[in-house]
């Protein structure tokens, strides 16, 4: 859980730091978009290249950065290999035994998805890297403002981001410490079988989801005792303000997705 890099939040002036969180989520979207329009490696590598530069621009560490694919090492692994064997191509197989055969398109496209995944999950953990919960959770109520006019509940759906967000390392040092005790008492996580593994984890789990809903209500009784009224004629401490960082941030992602469109219409796809 130590590794797990969304909602933590590497403190650090920088650049991407100051820019504005309503425009780190817009290009967090936009990246996205720009990531599954890509049909070609050029493409990705486009992507490849604006992900470095926010990564130099923030300051934070490559091996941390690197550090959030291990969450989902086990999807890329079976992405991989999953398109390996099965994706038929054209001509001679390179290698086959009944139904498993590799093929060299089969290769391309099992890279091609495996670069994607790669690149989406870092961009993913550079937003959380670079943004407060706080900050993040206003720029996100500040674009849903819209929403409202429909009586949407548009901050308590903010609040419980927010509060998401902030839980995750609470819980994660939880994790720890009811593990810690555990393997004081003997208890044994990493011997034998997988189901034996599982099986070794409910004393754990169970001293976890009573702490979740502990806090929980101690949350909910700290918030009835300061009053608090939901939305009702709140101000903010913090308001967002563009500035030329986001300006300049506006027009790399812009860049980006007009690239990517273009190398899409003139380059094609992989095979």
């Amino acid at each position: 859980m130590k590794e797990v890099s969304f909602g933590q939040y590497y403190p650090v002036s920088s650049f991407v730091h100051k820019v504005d969180p309503r425009l780190k989520i817009i290009f967090l979207i936009a990246y996205i978009t720009a990531i599954f329009l890509a049909s070609n490696f050029y493409g990705l590598a486009a992507c490849a290249l604006v992900l470095v530069l926010v990564v130099i621009f923030s300051k934070v560490p490559v091996l941390k950065v690197l550090r959030a694919v291990r969450g989902v090492t086990i999807l890329i692994l079976f992405t991989a290999v999953l398109n390996i064997f099965f994706y038929r191509g054209e001509g001679e197989p390179y290698f086959q035994w009944t139904i498993f055969a590799v093929y060299r398109e089969g290769l391309l496209f099992s890279a091609f998805l495996v670069t994607r995944l790669v690149l989406l999950v870092m961009l993913s953990s550079m937003l959380t890297y670079t943004t407060t919960p706080v900050s993040l959770t206003d720029g996100l109520e500040s674009l849903l403002t819209p929403l409202k006019w429909i009586r949407f509940p548009v901050h308590a759906l903010a609040l419980i981001m927010s509060l998401a967000l902030r839980m995750i390392p609470i819980l994660s040092d939880e994790l720890d410490r009811i593990k810690s005790a555990q393997m004081a008492r003997g208890a044994d996580f990493e011997s034998g079988n997988p189901f034996k593994r599982i099986k070794a984890i409910v004393p754990v789990l169970i001293p976890l989801l009573i702490s979740a809903f502990r806090r929980a209500d101690e949350l909910g009784e700290a918030m009835e005792a300061r009053c608090y009224m939901g939305d009702k004629k709140r101000t903010k401490y913090k308001k967002l303000h563009f500035t030329w960082r986001d300006l300049v941030a506006f027009f790399v992602i812009a860049a980006l997705v007009t690239g990517v469109v273009l190398l899409r219409v003139y380059l094609g796809g992989i095979l």
